[in-house]
């Protein structure tokens, strides 16, 4: 038994491989520029979300405007609960509503967002006005004065009804004077998505503006800045033991922009699977750049084994070199995204309520990290693996010679260091279903690629030979020992089918924006219709000529309770009916079922139904919320609870733009409790102005939505999501294009050998760059049809079955992926065989 110790030793390894580093990075640059790219993607992202996130919490009080918010929809706070509210803190009283504001003395009006406060009013953070007026007080400038209230006003309202300091606005039936103009409202955020420009009026002001009336979607707000014996914690438990039949939708600090925050989560997760993908793609030239540094070290390897060092050795030298590699490049790909964090947030600063400071957190830094370190190793394992099975002699004609497949440890290895990597995109994520559907699409493409690429390689294989000695040399290279065509495949296709699927979708939904649903849409959207006034204002909408289809239903907001009853907060519910939990829902009553919707399940009640409380809900909703016929929904109206019977499932074709609501009661369920009515109308172009001007005029506290207004908004919206997007999503393209540039790279030595065995046999130059640029197209061409192929059926999944609108074929969009595939994929390839082109005969047969 030989008793003599292993010489080799893990320290003896760490020897070799900075013996070997010693030459410089030559043959890695890819390997690392693939990794810093992914790498700062996911690290800037992390900490720029992160840094937005803890903004938030750190000033949620100033954005919610309190430590805790107790909202009322259509009531305010009787007595008692005022008293137990004010028990508990000091109180600041908001009221918010939608209003015309219209120019005394002229025909202008537009629809504000107007908010009521009072002298308690911002409990934290600041009300800053213009110069003109930063001296006075609030309180001042909204009191009485010579017979006028004052208002506030954003500067965008200034500008639509050319409004100055001093000029005179009405709101509802009061004349009100323009005093002071906003520059930053301390609780904006906290307020959702704003219609029009902000007014500021005196919670006196607004009961003289008769916009209150039975029914009126008016909010009520209490914010308290709690005592310093009462938590957050202990006031939720007190209101669900002392006011449980309140109806309050009571929100803390810990989370004052919900809606902000989702939004920054979702982007997040977003970017930060595409910075993944790009690492995947990245991966690929992580192999690449492997495998042809080890191409280059096939006689040293060859020659250390003769010597007697074992095959883990071989191993372990050069798997510490890569390591060592992903490490820096990790560490570039941090500093990188960290300074990429910083310069975006100034461009957020105006976007957000709080302008984030970019902090470093651990958290996404490491995860950045970790997912560096996991593509390099899950790359890097094979190509490692093989050299460390195949004997010495093989690898001295390794060109030729068949590969054998790694032994089982390494295959295993390959599958942990996926599953880690999948587990961390998931288990990271708040929206893991979304994060499993990305990863199972991509790993699904990923694996039809590394398919097409071998297809490619067989079929050429199999073509009869073409006559034509260019084009059957072109045939001949998509197949030969060390050729690209795989990696090719892989790392452009990824890239371009993420870049189809992007353009697809963001085109599908600014072309139905744009084009279809204006077709269909009502021209206006009138709100707050008293049940006094629906029978005149429905003869003034009609008189207008060329106005139609004048359609009104009552209107009021409830909030969900409980489902089944269990508690709305306790509901574990699918992603798609998480937002009908949100807050307050628009509810209505009717004895027919809505236009533009179809019962699907169940039936519609008699007209002359007078049992218990009945639902009709939107079937996408009422089974995400894990509803059947006959289970009972209760929702909160103004304070009562209503428990209903699901009756009927209806599907609902939203792109109509007619009113529809969620959750429609039957006829009598709510036909006694105050509310008012909602209305469309379609008119021509011609008529819109008469319309809008009639309404206005007559009926004082109607509010009126211009639709064409609203969907140019929606259309910017979507136009700057959209260019968002595809600036990240370019990410993995470039990822893409550096990876085929290193598979280029990787077969340069053989790109110039067989060059030069051509010339030897009598080709010219041109006749060889024939062959290669028939090469590079044919390539370019398959991995672009398949891309556009992968790309259209998951942008057509995604708005047939996701979204549930209407397939728009987009060809150019198509057509331009599949030219800008072909020519790049010609230039990087052309790129990288024009040296093998002019290389010397003599030398090169000579040094081989």
């Amino acid at each position: 038994m030989n008793s003599r110790k292993n010489p080799e030793t893990f320290a003896l390894a760490i020897r070799f491989a900075t013996r070997e580093m010693r030459g410089g990075l030559k043959g890695f640059r890819i390997f690392l520029a693939c990794l810093v790219l992914g790498v700062a993607a996911i690290a800037g992202v992390g900490t720029l979300s992160s840094s937005i996130t803890e903004g938030l919490k750190a000033n949620g009080r100033v954005i919610l405007g309190g430590d805790i918010d107790v909202r009322l929809i259509q009531r305010r706070a009787t007595a008692d609960e005022y008293e137990w509210l004010s028990a508990r803190g000091a109180i600041a009283e908001i009221e918010t509503t939608r209003a015309m504001v219209r120019v005394a003395g002229e025909d202008k009006a537009t629809l504000s967002e107007v908010k009521a406060i009072d002298e308690s009013y911002p409990l934290f953070g600041a009300l800053t006005l213009s110069a003109q007026t930063q001296n006075e007080t609030v309180e001042k400038l909204l009191s009485q004065q010579g017979g006028l209230f004052g208002a506030i006003v954003e500067q965008g309202l200034i500008d639509r009804l050319s409004l100055q300091l001093g000029s005179q606005i009405l709101i509802g039936e009061l004349t009100m004077e323009v005093r002071g103009i906003i520059q930053s409202e301390p609780d904006k955020a906290s307020q959702g998505m704003a219609l029009g420009p902000r007014t500021i009026i005196s919670g006196d002001a607004l009961i003289q503006t008769e916009l209150i009336q039975p029914g009126s979607l008016i909010r009520y707000h209490y914010r308290l800045d709690l005592n310093d014996d009462v938590t957050v914690a202990d006031f939720r438990e007190a209101a669900a033991f002392d006011q449980p039949d309140a109806g309050w939708r009571i929100q803390d600090a810990s989370n004052g922009a919900p809606g902000i925050k989702r939004f920054v989560d979702r982007v997040a997760l977003f970017l930060t699977l595409v910075g993944l993908t790009a690492l995947i793609v990245g991966g690929v030239g992580v192999g690449n750049a492997v495998r042809t540094y080890l191409d280059g070290k096939i006689s040293t390897i060859a020659t250390l084994k003769c010597l007697g060092a074992s095959s883990s050795f071989i191993f372990r030298i050069h798997y510490l070199q890569v390591l060592f590699l992903a490490f820096v490049g990790s560490f570039i790909g941090l500093v990188l995204g960290i300074g990429g964090a910083m310069v975006a947030s100034g461009f957020l600063a105006r976007a957000l309520p709080v302008p984030p400071e970019i902090t470093m957190q651990a958290g996404p830094l490491l995860l950045a990290v970790a997912y560096g370190l996991l593509t390099a190793t899950l790359f890097a394992i094979w190509p490692l693996a093989r050299a460390r099975e195949t004997p010495a002699a093989s690898l001295f004609r390794d060109v030729v010679s068949r590969h054998r497949w790694p032994r089982a440890r390494y295959i295993i290895a390959v599958i942990v260091a996926f599953g880690l990597m999948v587990s961390l995109a998931i288990f990271t994520s708040q929206e893991r279903y979304f994060a499993i559907g990305f990863v199972v699409a991509a790993s699904c493409i990923f694996g039809v690629l590394i398919f097409v690429g071998h297809a490619v390689q067989f079929i050429a294989r199999k073509l009869p030979r073409s006559r034509i000695p260019t084009l059957r040399l072109a045939v001949a290279n998509l197949y030969r020992p060390g050729a690209a065509t795989t990696s090719v495949v892989l790392s452009m296709g990824l890239g371009l089918t993420l870049f189809v699927t992007v353009a697809l979708i963001e085109g599908n939904l600014t072309r139905q924006v744009q084009e279809q649903l204006p077709e269909k849409a009502p021209a206006f959207f009138f709100i707050d219709i008293q049940s006094d006034q629906l029978g005149d204002f429905v003869a003034t909408a009609e008189a207008v000529s060329g106005v139609t289809e004048v359609n009104h239903v009552p209107n009021m907001r409830g909030r969900i309770v409980s489902v089944k009853g269990i508690p709305a907060d306790q509901l574990t519910v699918a992603p798609e009916a998480k937002w009908a939990l949100r807050g307050d829902r628009g509810l209505t009553y009717a004895a027919n079922p809505p236009p533009g919707a179809t019962v699907v399940e169940g039936s519609w009640w008699p007209e002359e139904y007078q049992g218990p409380p009945l639902i009709s809900i939107g079937k996408e909703v009422g089974k995400g919320l894990g509803l059947e016929l006959g289970d009972s929904l209760t929702v909160n109206v103004m304070g009562r609870e209503i428990v209903a019977k699901i009756a009927n499932f209806r599907e609902i074709d939203w792109t109509t733009l007619a009113i529809n609501f969620v959750i429609v009661f039957d006829q009598n369920a709510l036909s006694g409790a105050p509310h008012g009515h909602l209305a469309t109308a379609r008119a021509d172009t011609e008529s819109e102005a008469a319309l809008f001007r009639n309404i206005t005029n007559k009926f004082a506290n109607i509010s009126v939505i211009r639709m064409k207004e609203a969907l140019e908004t929606v259309s910017r919206i979507l136009e700057q999501l959209s260019s968002a997007v595809s600036a990240t999503s370019s990410i993995t393209l470039v990822a893409g294009m550096l990876v085929l540039a290193g598979a280029f790279a990787a077969g340069h030595r053989k790109r110039v050998y067989d060059a030069v065995i051509l010339k030897v046999l009598g080709a010219t130059r041109k006749d060889i760059f024939k062959a290669f640029l028939l090469e590079y197209a044919l390539l370019g061409l398959v991995t672009s049809v398949i891309a556009a192929a992968a790309g259209w059926t998951a942008s057509y999944l995604v708005i047939t079955q996701l979204l549930e609108a209407k397939w728009i074929n987009l060809p150019f969009t198509v057509l331009v992926t599949i030219i800008i595939s072909v020519a790049v994929t010609l230039v990087f390839g052309l790129l990288g065989s024009w040296n093998a082109l002019g290389e010397k005969v003599a030398p090169v047969l000579r040094s081989d």
